[in-house]
Parts: structure tokens; C-alpha cells; sequence
């Protein structure tokens, strides 16, 4: 059943668990015989992470971390924190930072610069969406399984005030600022 705030599906679970495979398939390819860490950011990523983990046919391993944003005005640029760290070292592995959006890559940014002084082999990032038309700063993602525009979007890990997260589809609210 659709919840009532739902206003369109943008991508249908169908259409998601195929591209999931796909950027899956495609990461199994990249670091077949590699040490490859997965760390996803909390909370958003736990969904994607999750299928796209199941779907990659090398061994990985699974971190989290939890970053946090707060800034002196609304809609400006803010001082990122990280609220949970890393449970082990990452220094010699592959790292693929798996995200749920990367929007403006301010906060993304920030993480790369700190993950980086830690000693990884290799650092990439994978989305599951991507609003590159928002992007104020340049970060590389490798693997992205949507491509999407100004929509305010819910679901597969994606919130809105904590609900809506276990959508399987990604779709857009009738009232997103209620």
C-alpha cells in the first residue's frame, strides 16, 4: 500500500533492485582480488548498503560511521562533526564510501578529506542517487544508480522527519516542509 503523503513513484522497488545489481556488479569487477571496505553513512545508506552488499559477489567488509551537519543559518554551508567513528582501522584497504545521496558534496567532501588521512589504498564513493545540478563542490563518484533532479525524495533509506525510510521505491511527498 502507498502511504497517502506519497505523491509519484520516481523509481519502482523493480527498478531499484535492478540497478542496485548492475552498480554491483560493476564494483565486483573494480576490486575483484582487492581488500574492499563498504562504510556507509549513517542513517541513510543502511538500506542501500544492505542490498547492494548481498548483491556483490566479493567478500566485503562493513563499517559505519554517523556525521552530522550544523550550521549557523538556514541553507548555508555548516561545520560537519563526526557523531560515530569508524569500529576499525581502514589504512591498506579499498574503501567505497557508500552514501544514499550525494547532493551539494559539501558534507561528502569533508568526510573523503578525513577518510583519506587515514591511510586507505583506494577511497571511491557509491550512491545510490545523485543531484549533481546541486554539486558546489567537485567529489568523485564512481558508481551511482540514479541520476535525479530538485524532487525532495523519500524512501530506500531516504527520510522525511525519520519516516519513510523503508519504502523499497524512491518517490517524491506531496507536503516535503510539513
Amino acid at each position: 500500500m502507498t502511504p497517502p503523503d506519497i505523491d509519484r513513484v520516481l523509481f519502482t522497488a523493480e527498478e531499484v533492485d535492478a540497478r542496485i545489481a548492475e552498480v554491483a556488479a560493476a564494483i565486483g569487477e573494480r576490486y575483484r582480488g582487492k581488500d574492499l571496505k563498504l562504510i556507509g553513512v549513517l542513517k541513510g545508506s543502511v538500506f542501500f548498503l544492505t542490498a547492494l552488499a548481498r548483491r556483490i559477489e566479493i567478500p566485503v567488509k562493513i563499517d559505519f560511521l554517523a556525521i552530522s551537519t550544523f550550521s549557523a543559518r538556514p541553507g548555508s554551508p555548516g561545520v560537519v562533526r563526526i557523531e560515530k567513528d569508524l569500529d576499525e582501522p581502514i589504512e591498506g584497504q579499498d574503501v567505497l564510501v557508500v552514501e544514499d545521496i550525494v547532493d551539494t558534496g559539501l558534507t561528502l567532501r569533508y568526510l573523503l578529506r578525513t577518510l583519506a588521512g587515514r591511510g586507505p589504498n583506494t577511497l571511491g564513493i557509491c550512491t545510490l542517487l545523485d543531484r549533481a545540478s546541486r554539486r558546489l563542490v567537485e567529489v568523485p563518484v564512481e558508481f551511482r544508480c540514479f541520476e535525479i533532479g530538485e524532487h525532495f525524495v523519500v524512501g530506500c533509506g531516504l527520510d522525511h522527519k525519520q519516516l519513510y525510510r523503508n519504502l523499497p521505491y524512491v518517490a517524491t511527498l506531496r507536503r516535503p516542509d510539513s
